[in-house]
């Protein structure tokens, strides 16, 4: 508990052991009513005088109806009735109830904050003298060198220049396995160094890094609220003053008949403490906020509660291939030249004309290559989105691309059938031959399909590449759907065909890693980026990121979204039918102030439990 949460704890039993002690006084010697007042007035005034100090401020600022006021008008008016007993209970089980949501929202908070432990206190920069001094991350630049000891947070992303060892990526990735890292291997921000001295390049500034991101992405996911929130947030707006106004017609119609005053007003106190509202105010923002505490935990971000609440509504879900749901790692498989040219004549020409790109296919014909380029052989390169490059090479115009580059130049080129990515190439405008680069699939991808297809979505893949390959994954993972060969506007167009085809009510998911996957991330309803590698462009334009790359943690973040709105649903029906169970049983004087009691505390600790199921958030097990 906090200290608050243990002042108010001190408070309760203080409160508990006086009311007991003066009950059993007036239980046991006859007293005055006015000595009474003063008796149950010690405890009353112990446990609610924060009730009624907010009651008057916001009666003074103009903000009246809330549970403050219900809570103060109710039990002021037992004290006026003489029920002094009753009203020191109400109160006493009112911060009873509120003790025990501040607890659960501070148990749900610390699935964040321990998120937010992951930022770094200092980084240890490198002096040209090579001396070691402590600094804050934000002072770093590009190009500056960091040492990480072991133990140490990881502050800012970069490449290894010096060391091996292991990183510890649990607070990002949810994942417990360390990663081992050698030097040339990319590093990100939030990690810990389990093992390892390293020596790192700085390549990003701090307001950039991974783990600046992620805590921007985490502290505004807040501000983001579900539909459901916002209902109930304008439905309290209502309610409160509705009820307020029922209570005192219900106190003052009836007794202008019969009289009775006390009885009807009696009546109208009990009315004011079952209709309070906080079961739904508190439960509803509770479990969004499990479930995003929850996901986090498992290296998902969600960006808000309308995001996660979106995701329980998708039954289509649509992919891109390299890099989502294939490793983007590739190898050159085979090589076919073309008469008048050799293997190695066309895998230079392949690997010069791509030296200046950071495509996967670039760095893997430069990998198959494996000797050192001379980049000044090349100029004039031109990068063609969707098709290839084009590059003048030791004066001779080279073509490196797919088939869609040869024909746009008019080049008669030999067809590869191969299983994989086929780069065609061609020398001064004359066919040079194929090279087939082969993508291996993600470990959990099959898996993942697998997962989506038990929660009866429909998947689709789209992708950039030929026909063939396209084919042979989705058969592989089992994907309902694919369309290949497509350009990035042409993505953009199958998703808005397929959002018209979607069923009513329903939202469609799209999964990306690339840049040119952005337009296609802000389009489709829900955006899902891969974090890990993906481009900086895809993490902005999504709406939930997976830290570590996993297609399997999809269905995992489906089954999170959907027990959530299963929990927000169950918490609204609940509370309504009790609500209004008893306030029909308080208006016909069968229910009294203490089933009052349970109607209101009673029925907010048991949402309040439910919502906190959400905190309960399992991760899967990978397949081996």
């Amino acid at each position: 508990m906090t200290k608050k949460q243990k002042k108010m704890l001190y408070r309760i039993l203080a409160s508990v052991v006086l009311l007991v002690a003066v009950s059993i006084a007036c239980e046991w010697i006859p007293l005055p009513w006015f000595v009474q007042l003063i008796l149950y007035l010690i405890p009353y005034f112990c446990i609610g005088y924060d009730v009624l100090r907010k009651a008057f401020l916001g009666i003074v600022h103009g903000e009246i109806f809330d549970e403050n006021f219900l809570m103060a008008i109710a039990t002021v008016g037992a004290v006026f009735m003489q029920e002094y007993r009753e009203a020191v209970a109400v109160m006493l089980f009112y911060q009873i109830g509120e003790l025990f949501q501040s607890y659960a929202v501070g148990k749900s908070r610390k699935s964040i904050s321990d998120l937010m432990d992951i930022r770094p206190d200092y980084a240890n920069l490198e002096n040209p003298d090579g001396s070691l001094r402590q600094v804050d991350p934000d002072e770093v630049a590009i190009g500056d060198i960091i040492v990480i000891r072991p133990g140490e947070k990881v502050p800012l992303d970069g490449v290894i220049l010096e060391g091996q060892g292991t990183l510890n990526t649990s607070a990002l990735t949810g994942e417990s396995r360390p990663r081992s890292v050698h030097p040339g291997d990319d590093v990100i921000s939030g990690c810990v160094s389990t093992d390892g001295l390293f020596k790192v390049k700085v390549s990003k500034p701090f307001a950039e890094s991974t783990v600046a991101r992620i805590l921007d992405l985490v502290e505004n996911s807040s501000l983001k609220k579900a539909k459901a929130e916002n209902f109930i947030t304008k439905f309290a707006r209502y309610y409160t003053p509705a009820v307020c106004i029922g209570a005192l017609i219900l106190a003052v119609a009836p007794s202008l008949v019969t009289g009775q005053w006390g009885v009807w007003v009696g009546r109208a106190l009990t009315f004011l403490v079952i209709s309070c509202p906080c079961a739904l105010v508190i439960s509803i923002p509770l479990t969004f906020f499990g479930g995003i505490g929850g996901a986090s935990r498992c290296g998902i971000l969600v960006k808000g509660g309308n995001y996660l609440e979106a995701l329980a509504e998708t039954r289509t879900l649509v992919f891109d291939k390299t890099g989502t749901l294939t490793r983007g790692v590739f190898q050159v498989s085979d090589l076919a030249p073309a008469q008048g040219f050799t293997q190695d004549a066309l895998l230079e020409m392949a690997a010069l004309a791509e030296c200046y790109s950071n495509h996967p296919i670039s760095k893997s014909l430069r990998e198959a290559y494996g000797r050192e380029l001379e980049p000044k052989r090349v100029t004039n390169v031109q990068e063609i989105a969707g098709h290839g490059v084009v590059a003048q090479v030791d004066g001779h115009t080279v073509c490196a691309g797919n088939a869609r580059l040869m024909e746009q130049n008019q080049v008669r080129y030999q067809p590869n059938q191969s299983v994989g990515t086929v780069v065609y190439l061609s020398v001064d405008g004359a066919f040079a031959g194929s090279i087939v680069i082969s993508d291996l699939e993600k470990p959990t991808a099959k898996q993942a399909i697998a997962g989506l297809r038990n929660q009866g979505i429909r998947t689709v893949m789209l992708t950039g590449d030929s026909s063939t390959v396209a084919d042979h994954v989705a058969k592989e993972l089992q994907i309902d759907e694919v369309h290949a060969q497509l350009l990035p506007g042409d993505k953009v167009d199958w998703v808005e065909k397929l959002l018209a085809q979607k069923p009513a009510k329903s939202t469609l998911a799209f999964v990306g890693d690339g840049i040119n996957d952005a337009p296609v991330l802000s389009r489709a309803d829900i955006g899902i980026a891969m974090g890990s590698l993906g481009s900086d462009a895809a993490i902005e334009a999504a709406d939930i990121v997976l830290m570590d790359d996993d297609p399997a943690k999809i269905p995992l973040a489906m089954r999170i979204s959907r027990k959530c709105r299963r929990i927000v649903y169950e918490n609204i029906v609940f509370a309504l039918v009790i609500k209004a169970l008893f306030l029909l049983l308080g208006a016909i004087g069968i229910a009294n102030m203490w089933w009052a009691v349970f109607a209101d505390v009673g029925v907010m600790v048991l949402a309040v439990l439910n919502a906190t199921r959400m905190l309960n958030t399992k991760g899967y097990q990978k397949q081996q």
